[in-house]
């Protein structure tokens, strides 16, 4: 119902879906979206299959051919008649998700919102590939990036170069389409037999991994015809075997839950 002083009383829940796969949105997410009037989401990206779990009745719609200011129409309208919106992104919401802008506009008109995470893209890649990314004295940190291109530009001191010389796992997203320009800055920095591997649409039945190196990466892309959906790993972890092991179950190494053992 509309409040009598037309006060928005509905909510709009951001919703991560995760990279593709149905199954693999939260528990949480599933259920807001099972409960909610009104469901938006990024068709390009989230599946009809996490959006068909509306109710029958709902209002669906596609956001990718709309603008913000209509996306933020449909959900102003909502709220004010006293439903909640399901606004369902893909992956998870905090990373490349576009909602800083649409939280901004619903903050200005008063309208209540809450997060739930989903599974980035990066983890449900790092997981089909059975890959671990933070490899004991080879890389223990991850850093998610993305190059500029048709986009807005990069913060000054945010660069590919700048986080190669870390040795840190590199996650670089939306940049299939500068190849040329990520192994021009890179190989004087790690070289040209850097594992790289491209994963292409995770989650999706048609997902495809390219496991190659920097000097061959844009040649293997090019074959496959990739030009979006995908993410970049770059890193020496990608094909480490020869590391220590984690002193987490090292036997000679003690904790709060375990003494070590004296033979060890």
């Amino acid at each position: 119902m509309t409040s009598l002083d037309n006060k928005p009383t509905g909510k709009v829940h951001f919703i991560g879906a995760g990279p593709g796969a149905p199954d693999l949105i939260t528990v949480r997410g599933l259920k807001l979206i099972e409960s909610c009037p009104v469901c938006l989401y990024a068709g390009s990206l989230v599946p009809e299959a996490i959006v068909a779990a509306a109710p029958k009745d709902a209002l669906v719609r596609d956001t990718a051919p709309m603008a913000l200011d209509e996306i933020l129409a449909v959900m102003e309208e909502a709220c004010r008649e006293g439903q909640d919106v399901a606004r369902v992104h893909s992956g998870d919401p905090s990373l490349y998700g576009a909602i800083a802008e649409q939280i901004r506009r619903l903050k200005e008109l008063g309208i209540a919102y809450d997060v739930t995470p989903g599974v980035p893209a990066f983890a449900a890649a790092a997981a089909a590939l059975g890959q671990e990314l933070t490899i004991p004295e080879v890389s223990q940190s991850v850093v998610i990036t993305r190059t500029a291109m048709q986009s807005s530009k990069m913060p000054e001191g945010e660069n590919l170069v700048a986080f190669a010389k870390t040795g840190a796992t590199l996650a670089v997203h939306l940049s299939v389409r500068n190849l040329l320009a990520i192994e021009r800055d890179l190989t004087p920095v790690v070289g040209g037999d850097c594992p790289v591997i491209v994963a292409y649409r995770v989650g999706w039945p048609d997902e495809d991994f390219i496991r190659t190196d920097l000097a061959n990466v844009r040649e293997k892309v090019r074959e496959k015809k990739l030009t979006r959906t995908a993410l970049i790993f770059i890193g020496r972890a990608l094909d480490a075997d020869e590391f220590r092991d984690s002193a987490l179950y090292d036997a000679s190494h003690s904790h709060i839950l375990r003494a070590a053992t004296r033979d060890a």
